[in-house]
């Protein structure tokens, strides 16, 4: 194994991959990990520089709450990784714990369906589901058009982009054409990918082929955003004010997915803790080792979660590979558009 080690660490990117698929059924079985293609832009909702402005306004304005004090910024803070740090959410008119760790928006364009239950099939419809939540945002939609329509700076925005006075179905079309730009890439990963053999440490390097093999966390967390874009039971202890989360049973009513949360994508993780649905695990260290003792207890645990037997060495070998794939969010210019934010965090 030390000679093995010591030739993929002198070993270009791209035979890095090579090396790894040879040795790894789970490499040959799911989609590599590599860099990120475009967003794909649904034809009913095409990017315009105006949207996105518009959509951004929104996002950071706290009159879409029924107090006006609660935004979407306020869970899912850029300078939180686009979460808000805490293991549950807060929010409803008395800032009461919700069951669910806020997940991020970091990259969520890929993700082929939102919340950590798959409830939502696009950006637009969760871009309404907390502001009609009475334990997030508290409001309905038809207030909030109401209020909104009754500012000058929004129905000239409304009009410009959408032709209409502003509407619900607007105002989440906005919402998601600004979400579709939160891609974070340009990571050490994502140079060493390209070429540049000094982006990655070489315990990181070691990491990423334990990734792919022994740990086999490219079962889950596969293709250029770590993520299947599936739902797992893991046997995440309870914890927070629901004693029970059935997870994806929820939506689809089907036993197979009770206790199944969705895999998040593991860009960034670094800035995104605390982990898992219920924000649990406070540091990666604790969700590797969580992995490496076989999960925890549940009924209805996937078979894919096992003892995994990594060794102390491994263990930090694989968390120093987690720590490089946080990267830079990635500029898309447009034309400007001149609309006045509240309460933006400086050098956004």
């Amino acid at each position: 194994m030390k000679i093995f080690t010591k030739f993929i660490l002198c070993l270009v990117p791209s035979l890095v991959l090579t090396v790894l698929e040879a040795h790894s059924n789970d490499a040959v079985k799911h989609p590599p990990l590599g860099l990120l293609s475009p967003v794909i832009i649904p034809s009913n909702n095409p990017q315009t520089s105006v949207k996105i402005e518009l959509g951004k306004k929104l996002f950071f304005d706290p009159r879409l709450s029924g107090n006006n004090w609660i935004s979407c910024a306020t869970c899912h803070n850029p300078a939180l990784g686009f979460a808000d740090g805490l293991p549950r959410m807060l929010g409803g008119p008395d800032s009461k714990e919700g069951g669910r760790n806020t997940p991020t928006i970091i990259n969520c364009a890929y993700n082929e369906l939102q919340f950590w239950d798959g409830r939502a099939a696009t950006l637009e419809e969760q871009a309404l589901g907390p502001i009609q939540n009475p334990n997030e945002m508290n409001e309905t939609l038809d207030n909030v058009v109401k209020k909104l329509n009754s500012m000058p700076e929004y129905v000239g925005a409304f009009k410009e982009v959408f032709g209409t006075d502003v509407t619900a179905n607007g105002i989440a079309k906005a919402i998601a054409a600004f979400e579709r730009t939160i891609v974070f890439a340009n990571s050490p990963f994502d140079r060493y990918m390209m070429g540049d053999e000094r982006a990655m440490s070489e315990s990181a390097i070691r990491g990423m082929y334990l990734f792919n093999t022994k740990a086999e966390c490219i079962k889950c967390h596969n293709g250029p955003n770590f993520t299947d874009n599936k739902f797992h039971n893991i046997g995440v202890p309870a914890d927070g004010p629901l004693k029970e989360d059935f997870g994806r049973y929820d939506v689809t009513k089907n036993d197979a997915d009770k206790g199944a949360f969705k895999t998040p994508t593991l860009r960034n993780i670094t800035e995104t803790a605390p982990y898992m649905h219920n924000g649990f695990f406070p540091t990666l260290f604790e969700v590797v080792q969580f992995y490496n003792g076989g999960g925890g207890r549940s009924e209805n645990k996937s078979p894919d979660i096992h003892g995994l037997n990594l060794t102390a060495q491994e263990v930090n070998d694989l968390t120093e590979f987690l720590k490089t794939l946080t990267g830079e969010l990635v500029h898309v210019k447009y034309e400007p558009m001149s609309l006045g934010y509240p309460n933006l965090p400086d050098g956004f």
